[in-house]
């Protein structure tokens, strides 16, 4: 992180913005879909790993870059946008 950005997360915990942007994000994803996604890239690791144990780490592991590249572009560009304006608002505060 930048300084720029070290700044921006800190107010945006400061203020408990962080946790309303969450929590839209988290709205976001399931009405698109992209939860029930998650959940069945899960199962396929599971199941590819079958013979292994598969820790909740390791599934972390496998699952997360998948997981972040398949979020959509709307779902992302709608969070930037309303977390830039939030923060030039409260910059002119």
């Amino acid at each position: 992180m930048t300084v720029n950005n070290t700044i921006a997360h800190q107010r945006l915990i400061l203020s408990g913005d962080r946790e309303r942007f969450k929590e839209l994000l988290r709205r976001r994803l399931i009405e698109c879909g992209w939860r029930d996604e998650v959940r069945l890239l899960c199962r396929e690791v599971v199941k590819e790993n079958e013979s292994n144990n598969v820790t909740f780490d390791s599934l972390v592991a496998k699952v997360t870059p998948r997981a972040r590249a398949i979020v959509p572009d709307p779902v992302k560009k709608e969070l930037l946008q309303k977390i830039k304006t939030h923060l030039l608002t409260q910059k002119d505060q």
